[in-house]
């Protein structure tokens, strides 16, 4: 069997793809593991500067697998025919992953990688794969790819952490018509919906084209702007401020800042060193 997820890694950018273009890139739990190993070797890695994160075949990732779902559905229907919930249920609220489950940590582990994610983003991306595009910094997206919030066809709610996300680029009426209906639309649409940095017809051609632009900047600084940006949400205007100005003092006057300077002065491409922020 083919890996499911692959990496390849070139001047400090890393091409992700979801790896089973046979089933769309469909989620089952072989998939959904795999997502996880190269999340967490991302992680691992210190001197990645950008992520790309695409699907090979005709898809991002269709969502669901249906085979292994309807598999699923069927064993917890056996499993409460009493009327009680399968047992499986209660394994949802545990907090194994931080402050996250399972399929929560999935996701949100590329919005929490130090470098940033853009999605490149074609063809079905649909429900778990919509949840993913979610979590990267940036989408580039076909005008023709086809997504939606798809967990109500199936009578469940997104439960990947979608919604942490979704709250700083979606507005509130948008999110829950789309959530109430999960009806499909373009990536033209979201684009005035909010899903949707850029359109392109080679979506991971211009992923590509961002992330080496953002590959040439000082990476320290570009990880302490990541993390300003995810925590806004959940900060007041004091803690904003406060962390812009301790993020400030790590990042000023070391040799990585001087460098952006004199790269910029000199007209040449900077030569930074990878460490940690």
């Amino acid at each position: 069997m083919s890996e499911r997820v692959t990496i390849t890694v070139k001047d400090h950018v890393a091409d992700v793809r979801f790896n089973r273009p046979d089933k769309m890139n469909a989620l089952d739990a072989a998939q959904i593991d795999a997502i996880v190993e190269a999340g967490e070797k991302l992680a691992a890695m210190g001197d990645i500067r950008a992520i790309v994160l695409s699907g090979e075949g005709k898809a991002f990732c269709a969502g669901l697998d249906m085979a292994s779902f309807a598999a699923s559905a069927a064993s917890a229907s056996e499993e409460s025919r009493d009327g009680e919930k399968s047992p499986l249920a209660n394994t949802l609220t545990e907090r194994t992953f931080g402050n996250a489950n399972k399929y929560q940590h999935i996701v949100l582990l590329w919005r929490r990688l130090k470098a940033p994610v853009i999605a490149a983003i074609h063809g079905p991306c649909i429900g778990g794969g919509l949840q993913f595009a979610s979590a990267a910094d940036i989408r580039v997206v076909a005008p023709d790819a086809k997504m939606s919030i798809m967990e109500m066809r199936w009578g469940l709610i997104p439960d990947m952490g979608s919604f942490t996300t979704w709250r700083s680029f979606v507005r509130d009426d948008v999110l829950r018509e789309l959530t109430y209906t999960n009806r499909i639309f373009t990536g033209e649409e979201g684009k005035e919906l909010g899903f949707v940095t850029h359109l392109s017809d080679d979506p991971r051609a211009k992923a590509m084209e961002i992330a080496t632009e953002i590959a040439g900047k000082h990476p320290q600084a570009v990880q302490l702007a990541k993390e300003l940006i995810n925590k806004l949400p959940d900060m007041d205007e004091d803690e904003i401020l406060m962390m812009e100005s301790v993020g400030q003092d790590k990042v000023a006057r070391t040799p990585n800042q001087i460098e952006a300077v004199m790269a910029f002065m000199q007209k040449r491409a900077a030569n930074f060193t990878d460490q940690a922020a």
